[in-house]
């Protein structure tokens, strides 16, 4: 059998605190302060830095024509490799001298090819002067990463 420790644990009616009626609260009268309320017309914009949207897309527009350029220089490359070294024959033809065999087979594949030169050398050209200012921005760059 458990004994007790004769302690009891009671509380009486007299420890216990009352509520009265004036002692209730009501939400109004409550010590929260009231929330303004938000219409229709309050609107909060959150803007970005304009600064650093337009940094941003300087930086894409410069790196995506640093990509364009090299795009076309390997374009220009490939043009060139496949017209060859025609000036000399060329030259010989508008001197009036005949060409024969391979080459005449030469000179017929570089003047065809030439259109596509003069249109790959274009766009390099274009894409050249689109990516100067990256060069503005690469020294920027190095001049930073060398200041630390």
């Amino acid at each position: 059998m458990a004994r007790s420790s004769g302690v009891k644990n009671e509380t009486s009616a007299q420890e216990l605190p009352t509520i009265s009626d004036k002692d209730t609260m009501t939400i109004e009268d409550s010590p929260v302060q009231q929330l303004p309320t938000i219409s229709d017309q309050d609107t909060v914009t959150i803007e970005d830095s304009p600064e650093s949207v337009e940094d941003v897309q300087d930086i894409d527009d410069i790196l995506n024509s640093l990509k364009s350029l090299l795009s076309t220089l390997e374009k220009l490359q490939k043009v060139r490799l496949e017209v060859g070294d025609i000036k000399p024959l060329i030259g010989r033809m508008l001197d009036g001298e005949l060409v024969a065999g391979d080459e005449l087979e030469q000179l017929k594949a570089g003047v065809s090819s030439l259109s596509r030169l003069v249109r790959a050398y274009n766009d390099h050209q274009a894409a050249l002067a689109k990516a100067q200012p990256a060069r503005n921005l690469l020294d920027q760059v190095l001049k930073e990463r060398k200041a630390n």
